[in-house]
């Protein structure tokens, strides 16, 4: 079973669309293995944009992260980093709203690059690294549903 991070950025939670979020990747069939509400400080938000730095944005993306709480949260399921991915902004993940394909999250709530509601580990090893950053060990739950065998073929 694949784990991800997503994170409902601070625009997601002050324009109120966190249950939406979250409903869009449980409808898809995802099952949150770990969820809180926080504040980023300054030195988690270095760590997780590091590779960033240096970078003209990197700044403005720090101040934004921290800017208000967040909703992080770990997903998980089969192939649960590509499902994020396409779920929040089409195959390519795109962070322009206006670029992102019809459905999904980007396209039918965003309207700017740096507003763009939610963040989603592109691969298996950038999730690997984000997943500690925001979770430690113990606050990330591994469960069955009673739905699972409905979602997944045996």
């Amino acid at each position: 079973m694949e784990q991800t991070l997503v994170l409902v950025k601070p625009d997601g939670v002050q324009r109120g669309l966190v249950g939406e979020i979250i409903a869009r990747f449980e409808r898809r069939g995802l099952r949150i293995a770990g969820l809180k509400l926080m504040q980023v400080t300054p030195e988690l938000a270095e760590r997780h944009y590091g590779i960033h730095k240096g970078k003209g944005f990197y700044e403005g993306l720090i101040r934004f992260i921290t800017s208000g709480p967040l909703v992080a949260m770990v997903l998980e399921g089969d192939s649960a980093i590509q499902i994020v991915r396409s779920t929040m902004g089409g195959p390519t993940s795109a962070t322009d709203p206006a670029k992102a394909p019809p459905g999904s999250i980007r396209a039918d709530f965003g309207m700017s690059i740096g507003c763009n509601l939610v963040h989603g580990s592109d691969g298996p090893e950038t999730a690997a690294f984000e997943i500690p950053l925001f979770f430690k060990p113990e606050e990330i739950l591994t469960y069955e549903r009673a739905i699972d065998r409905w979602i997944y073929e045996s």
